[in-house]
């Protein structure tokens, strides 16, 4: 088990930037899979992007390909999500995930570690 805390979140208006930390305690943090996802109000959680072990793979959901990004430092346990081109739809709360299991992941069955998320409004 791997215990997250994701912070970085706030307001912004269209089209500016936030950047989202997820810090991870744990030494061996460089073996999970981490992944954010998040959650806006009436609505399912939903993937976002994701990493792999060693952070040379990653995964986007098609709606922020191109202006998200994701990143990670095992040396600080911390994974990174650089937002930016932000727009209203992007308003959510946002989960850090990791997995021990597999080498990266986009579905959040898979994940069993969570914190405990982070909110983001977007305003127009």
């Amino acid at each position: 088990q791997v215990q997250l805390v994701e912070s970085g979140g706030g307001l912004v208006q269209t089209g500016g930037s936030l950047r989202l930390s997820c810090a991870a305690a744990g030494r061996t943090f460089s073996t999970y899979a981490v992944a954010w996802f998040r959650q806006a109000p009436g609505k399912e959680r939903e993937f976002v992007a994701a990493i792999s072990r060693s952070g040379i793979t990653t995964v986007y959901a098609d709606v922020v390909k191109g202006r998200f990004t994701i990143s990670r430092d095992n040396a600080k346990n911390s994974v990174y999500l650089q937002m930016n081109s932000l727009k209203p739809e992007d308003t959510a709360v946002y989960y850090c995930a990791a997995t021990f299991v597999y080498e990266i992941a986009t579905k959040d069955a898979t994940y069993n570690n969570w914190g405990q998320g982070t909110q983001v409004t977007v305003s127009s």
